[in-house]
C-alpha cells in the first residue's frame, strides 16, 4: 500500500548511488514518488558498484540521475533554482573514519561545505523539509551506554564525527532561522546487500571466501549495534510520513537508528563464517585511531514517534548479504 505522504511527492536524494541512497531511492520509487538523485561518483570505493546501483534504479520512470558534487556551490544553486522538491533526503557524505586520517580536507569539503549548500538550497527555494544523515560516531568517547539523543556529544574521536556534529548544529541553526523542518539520523553500523566495500563485513566476506586472513582490530573486542539496511529504509520512510509537508511550525529532531542487540566483533565474524560455510583466518591488531570500542543504541525516541525500530536478526541480515554477494560476484556454491 502506497503512503499518501510519499506517493506523488518529489524527493531530492543526495548520494543516490551510495549504499543507503540507492536503497531509499528504490523504495521511494516503488511507493510512487518522483526521485531526483545526485551523486559525484567519487572513487573512494569501487565506482563500478555505484554504477550498478544506478542501473538498478534506471528501471523506474520516475527516477532521474544527475552527476553533481554537493560541494560545488554553482551546480547546487542551479539545481535548486531549476527544480522544485517536496523534500530533501541528504545522504551524500565522505564516509569512513580511518580515511579521515589520510584525507581530512575531503571531509570538510563534502560534509561541511556540501551540507551548507544543501541548507542554502532549502532556504533559497523555500523548501521546508530536510532529512539528513548524521552518525553514531558523534557519541565519540562517551562512556554512558546505551547512547541516547539526550547525551552530550562533545567528545569526538575522529574528524568524521566532528563533521557530523557540525551538521547537526548547522541544521539546528537553519531550522530556527528559516523555519525548515529538519530531522537528523544517527545511524549505527549499517550493513546489507549492495553495501560499501570499505566496511568490515564486506572485507571479511571477501577475504574468507578467498582464503585470505582478515584483520581484526582491537583484538576482536569491538562491540557494535549493527543495523540492517531494510530497517534503516523503513525507519526513514516512517519518519518522512511523520514529518508534515508544511510551510510553518518548524521542527528540529534527531533520532538514533540502530539495532538494539549489540554484538561482539568475534560473534559477528562467526555469523559470517556460518553463512559462508568456511572458517576465517584471523590477524589480530590493536585499536585504530579514531575508533571507539563500543556502540550501543537507545531507540526509544524513534519508537515513540514511528511505533517501530530496527529488529532484523544479525543471522538473517548476514545471510541476505552473503546471498547478494555471491550473486553479484557470480560465485557458485
Amino acid at each position: 500500500m502506497q503512503s499518501k505522504d510519499i506517493n506523488g511527492k518529489h524527493f531530492l536524494i543526495t548520494g543516490a548511488a551510495g549504499f543507503i541512497g540507492f536503497h531509499l531511492s528504490r523504495r521511494l520509487c516503488e511507493e510512487g514518488a518522483r526521485v531526483s538523485g545526485i551523486d559525484n561518483l567519487n572513487d573512494y570505493y569501487d565506482v563500478g558498484l555505484k554504477k550498478m546501483r544506478l542501473k538498478e534504479l534506471e528501471v523506474f520512470d520516475k527516477f532521474e540521475f544527475k552527476r553533481i558534487d554537493i560541494a560545488d556551490r554553482h551546480d547546487m544553486e542551479e539545481l535548486f533554482n531549476r527544480c522544485r522538491f517536496d523534500m530533501v533526503v541528504h545522504l551524500a557524505a565522505q564516509a569512513g573514519i580511518r580515511y579521515s586520517l589520510e584525507n581530512p580536507h575531503s571531509y570538510i569539503d563534502s560534509n561541511v561545505l556540501g551540507f551548507l549548500n544543501i541548507l542554502e538550497g532549502c532556504k533559497s527555494s523555500n523548501l521546508r523539509n530536510l532529512v539528513y544523515a548524521s552518525s553514531s560516531s558523534v557519541y565519540g568517547g562517551n562512556r554512558k551506554l546505551p547512547f541516547s539523543e539526550r547525551d552530550r556529544v562533545d567528545k569526538p574521536v575522529s574528524l568524521y564525527a566532528v563533521t557530523k556534529i557540525t551538521n547537526e548544529l548547522m541544521a539546528t541553526c537553519y531550522s530556527h532561522l528559516y523555519d525548515i523542518n529538519t530531522v537528523g539520523l544517527r545511524l549505527f553500523t549499517v550493513y546489507g546487500p549492495w553495501g560499501r566495500p570499505d566496511m568490515s563485513y564486506f572485507k571479511f566476506t571477501k577475504n574468507i571466501m578467498e582464503g585470505v586472513p582478515i584483520q581484526v582490530y582491537n583484538y576482536g573486542n569491538h562491540v557494535r549495534s549493527f543495523t540492517y539496511i531494510d530497517d534503516v529504509v523503513d525507519s526513514i520512510c516512517k519518519l518522512i510520513e511523520n514529518l508534515p509537508l508544511r510551510t510553518s511550525s518548524n521542527t528540529n529532531g534527531i533520532y538514533n537508528i540502530g539495532g538494539e542487540s549489540p554484538l561482539n566483533l568475534k560473534d559477528y565474524i562467526r555469523e559470517i563464517e556460518k553463512a559462508i560455510g568456511k572458517r576465517a583466518e584471523l590477524e589480530y591488531l590493536p585499536l585504530q585511531k579514531g575508533e571507539v570500542e563500543r556502540t550501543e543504541v537507545d531507540t526509544s525516541a524513534l519508537n515513540d514517534l514511528i511505533g517501530s525500530s530496527p529488529k532484523t536478526e544479525i543471522s538473517k541480515g548476514i545471510f541476505e548479504f552473503i546471498k547478494w554477494y555471491k550473486e553479484y560476484h557470480r560465485i557458485k556454491d
